[in-house]
């Protein structure tokens, strides 16, 4: 698939380069390309590609588990979006350091693997509300999880509906994000609700 291509199925939703594998340079070729909104799985990574970047106007998101003895680093970031607090104990943790607004989904593990961090499905509601009401800095605008890992497309599909139910019932609570979908599934994931995706290999193997 040409970066063409990727543009065009993704015209209706927000794409974020997962960009962890990656180094600074090839970041700049795709924000020359017209994406901006970027993706890095660790707090450090993200710091040092900031930093690299700075001259340029790009949008960070954060994407993996948060240990909280990188709580203070992420925040140093500003990062547009944290895009994976998986509990109530996280939330927490973050909202007591804060000092300004946080855009925050909530992480679910709508496929219910244990190799997969992110709340149960079954707790997700109650647990959005809990966060919503005692974590003031953190606005809650919506969930994300990751596709089942699968070679049955009936599974995966399975795990996007369970986490888009979920979206669906939290739109009331003020969700606007539904963030579904990585380089092996997205076009599932659009189909099934998602209304964000997470790109990574496919956008570099357009670059080499």
């Amino acid at each position: 698939m040409t970066l063409e291509q990727i543009l065009e199925k993704t015209q209706n939703v927000r794409l974020v380069v997962a960009s962890k594998y990656v180094d600074a340079s090839v970041i700049e070729k795709l924000f020359m390309q017209g994406l901006v909104e970027f993706g890095e799985n660790q707090v450090q990574a993200l710091a040092q590609k900031k930093e690299i970047l700075k001259e340029k106007n790009l949008k960070w998101h954060f994407i993996g588990t948060l240990q909280s003895n990188k709580i203070n680093l992420l925040i140093k970031q500003k990062p547009l979006l944290w895009q994976s607090c998986n509990g109530l104990k996280i939330a927490k943790a973050m909202d007591k350091r804060l000092g300004f607004k946080l855009d925050t989904l909530l992480e679910i593990n709508g496929a219910n693997e244990d190799s997969k961090s992110g709340l149960e499905p079954n707790k997700a509601l109650e647990e959005y509300l809990q966060i919503q009401e005692e974590c003031l800095n953190l606005n809650l605008c919506g969930v994300m999880s990751i596709g089942s890992h699968s070679q049955d497309e009936k599974k995966i599909i399975k795990s996007f509906e369970n986490t888009f139910k979920i979206y669906q019932t939290l739109q009331r609570y003020g969700a606007k994000i539904c963030s579904m979908g990585m380089s092996n599934d997205f076009e599932l994931a659009i189909k099934c609700g998602s209304n964000m995706v997470r790109l990574g290999s496919i956008l570099f193997k357009n670059l080499k």
